[in-house]
């Protein structure tokens, strides 16, 4: 009998996989909050003729814990229904689309999106809501910023509503980090340490760009988030704080018809992805555990506390880059247990170790994106977030272009770590991390409004 063990199974799911996940007050309307959640990464912009879409069969929702337990009080929910016009056709359109209902638009999407709350109301906020078609080209869409702007739904009471395709605004180097942290700007370290590791620095490589994802984007009012529907200005207050995740559900069961391709699916909603903080299943969930993960809620999440106490980054990076990195590896031989990163990504930063602020849920472990909306938007919003000064920005909740790869990687390489230990000096190697990236780096720029992420890249002037 063979000894060998089959190797787990790891969600890839790119219709059911959350990518990122936003959540910040608006800077053009400082009385909401903007929630955005992608799915479907890395598409190509000429990637017809069957273009990119959601799913009908899973039903994707945004999450809001305002009680600090990792279980949701608020749920938006979206469900999908596509329709054909002409099913003898291969054409996604049949001519230039100029509105959401062209007859030239062949596929059409339309969702309805319900709000749920935890003792069991539901409340229908809109129906039969169009998205926009994918952004093909100069004849299909000769007008897509149009198309775009009547894709934006007002829903009363000062909501909005986006769902469509939009150009991906995160910008990260995955070729260098999973290379094993060979990060292209720390090729220069033999110049400021006197360490000969690589032959010359390099400036970061944005993975993603002229890339597309599907967005889910809302922009609610405060008081709909929050416990009791607060909606003051003390940044202290607990009830200021409220936690975000989002998750994708399909059915339990699907039965696929043989010599016809038809499918059938029922029996109730299963949960199948999720995602909170940024790369925290990719990079700190070990790979046996991916899809455990993925079914849970927040609230289970002290069954992963583990590898967010010590990271295996944190041990990898001193032996990647030796002599560079003493502090940190202390930290590691010592089996010291990052009371920092527990409480940045799993239960908030209680108030007192940042001076006038906090994003504290209580001591619930769950990965949740945390955002103290009494925090107004920054004036001049600072790509670091909170670890550059700038409270606004992440881990207080996540904004479209901060820098979430230098805060995560700087982070892990102890710059944070004085918040818990104030007689902790870090490597000053901790400060410089970075995969070499800024918003500079996304072709298609930010919008100032909502739904904030640019427009997507179209296929003719994007075909690569």
């Amino acid at each position: 009998m063979s000894s060998h063990r089959e190797a787990p199974e790891i969600s890839k799911d790119p219709v059911a996989d959350s990518t990122d996940v936003y959540a910040f007050v608006s800077p053009d309307d400082c009385t909401t909050v903007t929630l955005i959640a992608n799915y479907i990464p890395l598409q190509g912009a000429a990637s017809g003729p069957n273009f990119f879409e959601f799913g009908d069969d899973v039903r994707y929702e945004i999450h809001i814990d305002n009680t600090g337990d990792g279980r949701p009080d608020v749920t938006y929910q979206f469900d999908f229904t596509t329709h054909l016009r002409n099913p003898d056709t291969f054409l996604y359109n049949t001519g230039p689309i100029h509105s959401l209902d062209s007859p030239n638009w062949n596929r059409r999407q339309t969702y309805t999106l319900t709000r749920v709350e935890a003792g069991g109301r539901s409340t229908v906020l809109g129906r039969d809501l169009a998205s926009p078609p994918c952004n093909i080209g100069p004849l299909s869409t000769p007008d897509y910023r149009k198309l775009a702007d009547e894709a934006v739904h007002g829903l009363g009471r000062g909501r909005k509503v986006f769902v469509g395709q939009r150009a991906e605004g995160f910008y990260v180097d995955l070729g260098a980090i999973f290379d094993l942290a060979n990060l292209r700007p720390f090729q220069e370290l033999h110049n400021q340490f006197g360490l000969h590791i690589f032959d010359k620095a390099a400036p970061g490589v944005n993975t993603t760009k002229e890339l597309n994802v599907h967005s889910l984007a809302l922009q609610l009012p405060i008081g709909e988030l929050t416990r009791g529907g607060w909606n003051g200005s003390n940044v202290e207050d607990p009830r200021a704080t409220i936690g975000v995740w989002t998750t994708a559900s399909r059915r339990r069961a699907r039965v696929i018809e043989p010599g016809t391709g038809d499918n059938h699916e029922s029996g109730p909603f299963v949960q199948v992805s999720r995602l909170g903080n940024p790369l925290f299943n990719e990079v700190l969930v070990p790979m046996a555990r991916k899809d455990q993960w993925n079914a849970l809620p927040p609230a289970d999440d002290k069954l992963f506390a583990e590898y967010v106490a010590k990271p295996e980054l944190a041990a990898l990076l001193p032996g990647l880059y030796p002599g560079v990195f003493p502090k940190l590896e202390g930290l590691v031989k010592a089996g010291t247990s990052r009371a920092d990163l527990l409480a940045i990504l799993l239960t908030g930063i209680p108030s007192g170790i940042v001076p006038g602020f906090q994003n504290y849920t209580g001591s619930t472990q769950a990965d949740m994106l945390r955002l103290n909306v009494a925090v107004p938007p920054a004036k001049k919003p600072k790509i670091l977030g909170l670890i550059g000064g700038d409270p606004a920005g992440f881990p207080n909740g996540r904004r479209v272009f901060d820098d979430v790869v230098t805060v995560e990687l700087r982070a892990i390489a102890g710059v944070t770590y004085p918040l818990v230990d104030k007689s902790y000096v870090p490597d000053g190697a901790a400060g410089l991390v970075t995969d070499g990236l800024t918003p500079a780096d996304v072709k298609n720029p930010y919008l100032r409004e909502f739904p904030y992420l640019g427009l997507p890249y179209d296929g003719f002037y994007n075909p690569s």
